[in-house]
């Protein structure tokens, strides 16, 4: 599980040096989706963090709520 762990975080740290800078900024919450993927994958399980990150993916719509929302 570690593995998995490391790859996702490796995987979204490229995503935040590599591809972010060419899209922009768009992100309704703070901190960002990347950012609170990578503090979830740190804070807890594998299983544990895909699920805080999966229902923060589905919050993130366009008739959603914005601002702060830390891990919770």
């Amino acid at each position: 599980m570690k593995i998995f762990k490391i790859l996702l975080l490796k995987i979204v740290q490229f995503y935040q040096i590599g591809i972010s800078p060419w899209i922009g900024k768009h992100c309704r919450y703070i901190p960002s989706c990347s950012d609170y993927m990578i503090q979830s994958l740190t804070r807890y399980s594998l299983c544990r963090a895909i699920l805080i990150i999966f229902k923060r993916i589905i919050r993130c719509h366009p008739w959603g709520k914005s601002g702060y929302d830390p891990i919770k």
